[in-house]
């Protein structure tokens, strides 16, 4: 099969299985390599100790599969509206990021990605291997998205796609398939800097540049231990991840509502009490958060976050 009708075959599998964009890049070292490599070692990561391990690998796919030709890049939607709190319910609630809210990306889409696999190779005559990944392995999937034309790298450096926003989780399927490449699309944020203003913490030192350890999102998700005084005023109500340069996104005012039915609300919900989550037990956190991305964060973490979150919920009642 030639290259071409090959790409636009997994791209007809992809939408069948219910991903909302699917592009291949080249299977070949990063165009911004020594950019990432100068921001980590800035120490823009924080503690994010992983990001400097096998770092040939992430600016490389070739290092992740031998023989690797194609990278196969999927966007799945996650985006839904937050449901009002009743005017009545008084109690300190803390806010999760949307990503959050339904059950845990990791699983869905990398299953997804196994399909589309299982079909080519149901298809094909000869061999050909594969990786799936998504988030965990040491692959750079928003550059790679990038290259594939899934969208442009915005000025808060998530990946952007002017009908789709930024809510969307991304996988890859890294393989030794020859596939035809898509073209990289045009960057259309124009002379936008809402997402760099916003920024209740001032993480973005510049546009197309984030101090992650000033990050909000990595502030109650990454960081395992004490969160700077100065910035914990600023955290808000976040007790896991943020949404903050999303939410000001002018793409992102009419995003499409997810389609995966695993992605739905469930518990703890996108703003659960403050003093439910500071009265949780192991044995709490481990049913309740059963295959939810929020398990990235420690009990302990979320407690922690829990206690700033009221901290600076009583500040704002008490400057009213």
């Amino acid at each position: 099969m030639q290259a071409h009708r090959l790409s636009q075959r997994v791209k007809n599998l992809a939408a069948s299985l219910g991903f909302d964009r699917c592009g291949v890049a080249r299977a070949e070292p990063i165009g911004r390599a020594a950019y990432v490599r100068a921001w980590l070692d800035s120490g823009r990561a924080g503690a994010m100790e992983y990001m400097h391990q096998h770092f040939k690998r992430r600016a490389d796919p070739r290092r992740l599969l031998q023989g690797a030709k194609s990278v196969i890049v999927v966007a799945l939607q996650y985006h839904q509206r937050r449901p009002a709190i009743p005017e009545s319910d008084r109690d300190p609630r803390g806010r999760v990021a949307m990503y959050a809210w339904g059950d845990d990306y990791h699983d869905i889409i990398k299953a997804k990605l196994m399909k589309i696999a299982d079909h080519m190779r149901s298809e094909l005559a000869g061999p050909f291997e594969v990786k799936a990944c998504v988030d965990t392995a040491p692959l750079l999937e928003r550059e790679l998205a990038a290259a594939a034309g899934i969208g442009w790298i915005g000025k808060n450096t998530m990946l952007l796609h002017h009908q789709l926003g930024s809510y969307f989780f991304l996988g890859a399927l890294v393989t030794t398939l020859e596939l035809a490449p898509d073209q990289p699309v045009v960057d259309r944020c124009g002379t936008c800097t809402a997402c760099l203003e916003a920024c209740p913490t001032e993480a973005f030192p510049a546009a197309h540049e984030m101090d992650a350890s000033r990050c909000i999102s990595y502030l109650t998700i990454e960081r395992r231990h004490d969160i700077p005084e100065s910035l914990k005023p600023k955290m808000g109500d976040w007790i896991f991840g943020c949404d903050v340069c999303q939410e000001v996104c002018p793409y992102n005012r009419h995003a499409p509502t997810a389609r995966e039915p695993r992605f739905k609300i469930r518990p703890p919900g996108p703003q659960p009490k403050l003093d439910d989550v500071l009265g949780w037990s192991m044995d709490d956190y481990r049913t309740l958060l059963r295959d939810s991305a929020i398990r990235r964060a420690t009990l302990d973490m979320l407690k922690r976050n829990a206690l700033i979150a009221r901290a600076n919920a009583g500040r704002a009642s008490a400057e009213r």
